[in-house]
């Protein structure tokens, strides 16, 4: 009899091992003979692979088990703070990344191996939305230094970095050419995806802390020198983003004035100076930028009687400000073309199909070939062939069709760079600047650089940049010399920390209070965490390591998403992504399957068959500290290791 679609989806059939399976997998299991071995229960800790996906390291299980309420608060301490805390050491903008970061986190969880992963966004969303309601700050009571940094750009790199800096009681000053504070979250997404109280909350959260200034419209180079900044500063930190839109490599492109980039039209509408646009609208691309293009431009639509050069307020030539968007109509059309298929676009899958609700056509599998122009040479469309991707770049496929796609104006979407006017000194050659493995600039003393202008990527790249670039400059200032990073970087569950938190910490130690051989079997000594190794900054752990079995089919509680319909989408600029509630949230939380980490299911407990293995007291239990083993009781007969759904007991500790 077959098994039901229902079954398939719904009832796992998780098998350890597969038929026809006789022996152990690995020589270290068959150490293990009749009912003595040399292999006994360690606790490892590994990172979890959403940790490990995430360019700024974030503790995503770490602030996943408070939510859940694995890991308990300090007296005193809300869950919601507490998460707060645990998310914030590394990423200061969770209501930012919450909504809009395409998570890697996701696609590395390990929980796709079950049914789907956990909802790794949604979660953090409601952290820093709470955060917001309940008006969490930040501490700032590190002692402050005599030094203080100059940082080129208040965009999410470089105000990541002012947060971190000051965390260490280092002073900066920020100088960025725009009005207000945070980079693209601000002037390159739009505010129906980055919801402007919520970002205004997060910037002034991180000047709340004080010690940090902010030198608005001024830029480096054309309206302070950075031989000034050299003068008044210890050190100057890059991280002015890239506002200039990679043109397309087609012939007459640079001459054809309709012709624009993404990052000059978001910037212009994001500044309300762009309240409609032409009625064709063309946008070349297939990433996060190219959507937002097209969306905006469902939602802004177009005027009757359409007669303007659309460039012109794309490039700061004219301004709606004082236009009236009530009478705009609908664009009577807005094409994105993309070179790879529908699934392959580097966009989030649920951006791609949001934009096709809302009535945007997009072409999959096209490459751009030549622009159509008119007499006076303004761009009237643009001829495609289909394509296909072939030794990282796109081919004419013999044979394909061409098509012809008509417009009033033509976005590019492919990329970007930095606009070096007046530092050309720093320039790469590519308009970006060069980094080392720490994000020093090279060759350049006191010269540090991080974010987009080191290689355009995701604003979460560019936060953990910060991270660690904020670490460099505090260790240049102290002279101490800077060591490679770890294989895992960098925001890992420390149970020594929470061993000290929990007031369980381990006593000091001296080799004079301990003849030799008396530091064997450290299980009743308190100078060492018993049985304990943490591998978090060398290894991330995969399902291979855990027991899948353990977990039911849990489905992920999803966000309500307000995504207008073709008829719909004109003026709407409603927030995409609503919050979880609080029990959402919390059963969200509850799917993650603690990978690497120890989450209290006392399986090791029940399966042991010589009672070996034993809760800690309570007094004394803590996160990661949760089970213990007894050597003389245990024979070593991995049942607890092969029990173990988060892969947190390894047999180990032979002779």
């Amino acid at each position: 009899m077959a098994t039901s679609s229902d079954d398939m989806n719904t009832k796992l059939t998780f098998r350890k091992y597969e038929e026809g399976d006789t022996d152990w997998g690995g020589f270290e299991n068959k150490i293990f003979k009749e009912d003595t071995s040399h292999k006994c229960p360690t606790y490892v800790h590994r990172t979890p692979p959403c940790q490990g996906s995430c360019p700024s390291g974030e503790d995503i299980r770490g602030w996943l088990d408070i939510v859940r309420g694995i890991e308990t608060p300090p007296e005193g301490v809300s869950m919601q703070e507490y998460a707060f805390r645990r998310s914030t050491d590394a990423n200061p903008f969770p209501s930012m990344m919450g909504r809009v970061c395409p998570a890697p986190c996701q696609d590395g969880c390990n929980r796709n191996n079950v049914e789907d992963f956990v909802g790794i966004n949604s979660v953090e969303q409601y952290i820093g939305d709470t955060a917001f309601a309940e008006g969490f700050k930040f501490d700032n009571s590190a002692e402050m230094t005599d030094k203080k940094v100059a940082i080129i750009g208040g965009g999410p790199a470089g105000m990541a970095a002012a947060y971190q800096l000051r965390r260490k009681g280092i002073a900066s000053t920020i100088f960025d050419d725009h009005d207000e504070l945070g980079g693209m979250m601000r002037y390159g997404i739009p505010g129906y995806r980055t919801p402007r109280d919520f970002l205004d909350n997060e910037c002034q959260r991180i000047l709340d802390m004080g010690h940090i200034e902010t030198r608005m419209n001024t830029k480096v180079g054309t309206d302070v020198s950075v031989e000034d900044l050299e003068k008044e500063y210890d050190a100057i930190l890059w991280a002015m983003g890239c506002w200039t839109g990679r043109d397309l490599p087609l012939e007459g492109w640079d001459e054809t004035p309709n012709c624009v980039s993404a990052v000059k039209f978001l910037e212009q509408f994001n500044k309300g100076e762009m309240k409609y646009t032409a009625p064709r609208v063309l946008c070349i691309g297939g990433g996060d930028t190219s959507i937002d293009v097209v969306s905006v431009s469902r939602r802004i639509g177009t005027v009757e009687g359409y007669s303007d050069a659309p460039e012109a307020v794309v490039n700061g030539e004219a301004s709606h400000a004082d236009h009236d968007p009530s009478a705009n109509i609908p664009c009577t059309q807005v094409t994105l073309t993309a070179l790879f298929k529908k699934e392959e676009m580097t966009a989030a899958q649920h951006e791609v199909e949001d934009a096709t609700i809302e009535g945007v056509n997009i072409m999959n599998e096209v490459m751009p070939v030549e622009i159509i122009r008119d007499d006076s040479g303004r761009a009237t469309g643009m001829k495609f062939v289909d394509c296909k991707w072939e030794n990282n770049a796109p081919v004419a496929v013999e044979g394909g069709k061409e098509y012809t796609v008509e417009a009033d104006v033509i976005v590019a979407a492919i990329g970007q760079s930095g606009n070096m006017q007046g530092v050309e000194d720093f320039d790469n050659g590519r308009n970006l600047i060069d980094s080392d493995n720490v994000y020093r600039v090279p060759g350049k003393e006191n010269h540090f650089v991080c974010g987009d202008i080191v290689r355009p990527h995701l604003l979460t790249t560019a936060i953990g940049q910060a991270y660690i670039v904020s670490d460099t400059i505090e260790k240049h200032f102290q002279n101490i010399e800077v060591r490679k990073r770890p294989k895992v970087d960098v925001h890992h569950f420390n149970l020594s920390d929470k061993l000290v938190e929990a007031g369980l910490g381990v006593d000091s130690y001296s080799a004079n209070d301990y003849h030799e051989g008396e530091q064997r079997g450290t299980d009743k000594q308190s100078y060492a965490i018993h049985n304990y190794e943490d591998r978090s900054a060398q290894e991330i752990i995969s399902t291979e390591k855990m027991f899948l079995g353990h977990f039911e089919y849990t489905p992920r509680n999803l966000r309500d998403t307000d995504v207008p319909s073709s008829d719909e989408v004109l003026g709407h600029f409603a927030e995409r992504q609503s919050n979880l509630t609080e029990e959402m949230a919390i059963e969200e939380a509850n799917r993650c399957m603690s990978c690497g980490m120890c989450f209290e299911c006392d399986n090791c407990v029940i399966y042991c068959p010589q009672d070996a293995v034993f809760r800690v007291k309570k007094d004394q239990q803590t996160t990661g500290r949760y089970v213990d083993t007894d050597y003389n009781k245990c024979i070593g007969c991995h049942i607890c290791s092969d029990v173990c759904p988060t892969g947190y007991i390894d047999m180990a500790l032979g002779e």
